[in-house]
């Protein structure tokens, strides 16, 4: 973990999304220094699934060191926006740092993805961080330190980034957009930076779109806390960078980072918009048809299957099959899978009482999923969670994403019997 040097002491940090997670583990940093926290956040009643409210962050950072504002602000609100910088500047004389944490996400394709969703990305993402900044830097320009952290990915234009989740991903991007302009529009005045994570970490978010047992493979916040401390020392010429979290903490001298993980030792699961995994490369590789596998899969199956794992799995879906599966699925499912006792296979849960079999269905697939045989075993057993398998690069999926996820529901049934 890296030491608090007292850097910001009496300095004012006003962050968005501040209630939990990151943006609070950034608070309480700045706090342990002594710094006064403009806690700029939505909730304000506790949420049964989302613990933290901007209260209990104000009474976390007080206890810290620190000095507590908390502000009800939706970043979609302007007028909201600027009366917590109001009340910050009445209080604290100013704002010296700026973190534009507050985040939306959905990880839906085009057709999947309901306008209202879109506009809230777009809205909270972009726009927000847009207009927080814009409210906050008359301010940031008279402080010694002034900083704006921008909590956003590298502007990676791997295709492999956009064709799951279009709207997420230039929702996302459009903060690290503000990065690139701002950083220099304001060269010489503010430091203006990305940081971004290069394992998942471990948040409320996390737990709901990977479910119980995602933690092990996370960071805890402590590692996005301390990179943020580090991008905060460093001077106003400091700017324009998109920074990975674990390679600021490299050039501080920090080389123990299982001290941030949930689970120490436990692989960890790479974040998006990074092509540092062999997964990432490989779906790269077969953007320009460079992968001998993609080429095999073009084939045609072979007339039968050879007698395996994947036989015997359909064959425990197929007799969990029923009526009231399918009227509650209503899609049909292909699997590409490759390697042993691979091929072509078909889940159809819209005809009368379900199907499975092996070869393309006879109506057009809703969803088609192409990973691994042994990586489908151990989805289908409870063993590797579908939206872990999903991030990771080892299942890919075209089609609707919503009854892809309805999929899941019927895998867990399986779990007990594989």
């Amino acid at each position: 973990m890296l030491p608090n040097t007292g850097r910001l002491a009496g300095c004012t940090v006003f962050i968005t999304g501040a209630s939990r997670g990151i943006g609070k583990a950034i608070a309480l940093k700045a706090a342990k220094d002594g710094a006064n926290v403009v806690i700029a956040a939505k909730t304000t009643q506790t949420h049964p699934k989302l613990q933290g409210t901007i209260y209990t962050a104000a009474e976390e950072i007080q206890a810290a060191g620190g000095k507590a504002l908390p502000c009800v602000v939706d970043v979609r609100d302007e007028q909201q926006i600027s009366d917590a910088v109001e009340k910050a500047v009445e209080k604290f004389g100013g704002i010296d740092i700026l973190v534009n944490n507050a985040s939306a996400i959905s990880l839906t394709n085009t057709l999947e993805t309901p306008t209202k969703r879109v506009d809230l990305m777009m809205n909270v993402n972009t726009r927000g961080t847009y207009l927080t900044s814009k409210a906050c830097i008359p301010y940031l320009k008279k402080s010694r330190i002034a900083h704006i952290l921008n909590l956003s990915p590298p502007l990676n234009l791997n295709p492999l980034w956009f064709k799951q989740h279009c709207a997420y991903t230039i929702a996302k991007y459009g903060m690290s957009m503000c990065v690139l302009g701002m950083a220099e529009e304001f060269k010489g005045e503010i430091a203006v930076n990305a940081l971004w994570p290069k394992t998942a970490i471990h948040t409320a978010a996390m737990d709901m779109l990977g479910g119980s047992g995602i933690e092990s493979q996370c960071r805890k916040v402590d590692i996005i806390a301390d990179a943020a401390y580090c991008i905060f020392k460093k001077p106003k010429s400091f700017t324009g960078n998109f920074i990975i979290d674990e390679n600021i903490l490299k050039e501080e001298g920090i080389t123990n980072f299982d001290v941030y993980a949930v689970t120490p030792g436990h692989p960890l699961l790479p974040d998006f918009f990074l092509d540092e995994q062999p997964e990432t490369v490989i779906k790269k590789m077969e953007s320009h048809g460079a992968d001998p596998e993609l080429k095999k899969e073009k084939l045609p199956p072979p007339p039968k299957p050879c007698s395996g794992a994947v036989e015997e799995t359909f064959r425990i879906v197929k007799e969990s099959l029923s009526d009231d599966v399918v009227k509650a699925t209503q899609a049909i499912y292909q699997f590409e899978l490759s390697g042993e006792d691979g091929g072509t296979w078909f889940l159809d849960l819209k005809s009368k009482g379900g199907n499975v079999g092996y070869g393309e269905p006879s109506d057009r697939a809703d969803v088609v999923m192409s990973m691994s045989t042994d990586d489908f075993v151990k989805m289908f057993s409870g063993k590797l969670k579908p939206v872990v398998a999903f991030l990771s690069g080892k299942l890919k999926i075209k089609g609707n994403m919503a009854l892809a996820i309805k999929l899941e529901k019927l895998m867990n049934q399986m779990n007990a019997r594989l």
